[in-house]
């Protein structure tokens, strides 16, 4: 008996700009860790932004872990936080007005 899995990528939505150029977009990800886990991945924040304190924020008003990295390839800072936050990192970045919502883009399942 033969599974067929869908292979469903996350990303492949990321190049397209709606609105606008697609570096100016705030991308929020989830990625399948193992089993139910996952991540979810904030990535595109201005510069000029405290990313720390906006993760420190997130890790306390969503009751998750989270961390900041920083992307090899745009050389910006990824905030990861635990669990399935996409919904909750939308309406806290347009409630705060860090962000407007046609700015942030929603990727994953």
């Amino acid at each position: 008996m033969s599974m067929k899995f869908n292979n469903f990528d996350a990303f492949e939505d990321a190049n397209d700009a709606k609105g606008g150029n697609a570096a100016d977009k705030v991308h929020v990800r989830v990625q399948q860790r193992n089993g139910r886990k996952c991540i979810t991945t904030v990535a595109g924040l201005a510069e000029d932004l405290d990313v720390k304190r906006i993760c420190k924020s997130f890790k306390k008003n969503f009751s998750c872990n989270g961390a900041l990295q920083k992307d090899e390839e745009t050389d910006g800072a990824v905030i990861q936080l635990s669990g399935d936050q996409r919904t909750n990192v939308m309406d806290f970045l347009t409630d705060q007005d860090i962000c407007l919502k046609d700015e942030i883009v929603l990727h994953g399942f």
